[in-house]
């Protein structure tokens, strides 16, 4: 496993971007973020702290929720996205798998994963080559293939979801709280498929998560968000390390673990911008 940001093209530009609700309710505050190519980034922070608002606000998804991105930019491979329908954006490479999964409840699991596929002019042998890749990732898929997806268990239904956006051959996959709902042996399996699908499929992921120790061991580079802001970024190993990462995320301190509510935020931010 890598702990240092691949030194490869960057794919995923986003630069000061603010996202408003209702035209009233300002969410991101200035969020800036790099996605390298073949590179796991992970964007973490606790619930509420904009980390969906912000992988919807890259693929477009928006609009749906009266969202709209009112100041900066996104662009990806140099080039932006703000005007591009969600369906086009997939074509050019990136998906995003959203919170909770989300499947096609009354499908089989197969008949869900090839509606990854609808996106892409693919031949049928050249659909079932990547159906077969999916399956080899995700071998308890293969067994389930043909049950209703909406009575397979949550973390099955987790591959379901990972596997329908693979159908569609991404080069980044935007997967948002992959571990959330799930049991921990589950979490390590999702995540070490993640890794291998990095590894050896050269899929790049921009992964948001709560679980900050589990994504800081697989992810190359973080980000943290605090209330739409990023409050601190760099390498995961260096940020697995910050006495404040690890007093604030992952539960460790000489004083033991605390919650962010039991220390001042200006203390923080000093320590954090200083």
């Amino acid at each position: 496993m890598l702990d240092n940001e691949p030194q490869s093209e960057t794919l995923l530009d986003v630069n000061n971007i603010e996202v408003i609700y209702n035209h009233v309710i300002l969410v991101l505050k200035g969020v800036s973020l790099q996605v390298p190519k073949g590179g796991i980034t992970a964007l973490l922070g606790g619930n509420g702290a904009g980390k969906t608002t912000t992988l919807k606000a890259i693929s477009n998804l928006l609009h749906s929720e009266r969202g709209e991105v009112t100041k900066g930019s996104i662009h990806y491979r140099g080039s932006p996205v703000a005007d591009l329908n969600p369906s086009l954006l997939v074509k050019q490479g990136v998906i995003q798998v959203m919170e909770g999964r989300h499947c096609f409840e009354h499908l089989t699991v197969e008949e869900n994963l090839l509606t990854g596929s609808f996106t892409r002019s693919a031949s049928r042998s050249e659909i079932n080559d990547d159906l077969e890749l999916v399956y080899n990732y995700f071998p308890r898929l293969k067994e389930r293939r043909k049950s209703q997806a909406g009575y397979t268990s949550g973390g099955e239904q987790q591959m379901c979801a990972i596997g329908r956006a693979l159908m569609s051959r991404p080069e980044t996959i935007l997967l948002d709280e992959p571990s959330m709902g799930l049991a921990p042996q589950l979490v390590e399996e999702i995540f070490g498929i993640v890794k291998d699908l990095n590894e050896k499929e050269g899929v790049s992921f921009l992964l948001a998560e709560q679980n900050t120790n589990i994504a800081l061991r697989f992810a190359h580079y973080g980000y943290i968000l605090e209330n739409g802001r990023v409050v601190m970024d760099g390498p995961a190993q260096q940020l697995r390390e910050n006495p404040d990462v690890k007093e604030f995320y992952l539960g460790m301190s000489d004083e033991g673990r605390k919650s962010f509510r039991d220390v001042r935020s200006y203390r923080r931010r000093k320590r954090w911008l200083s």
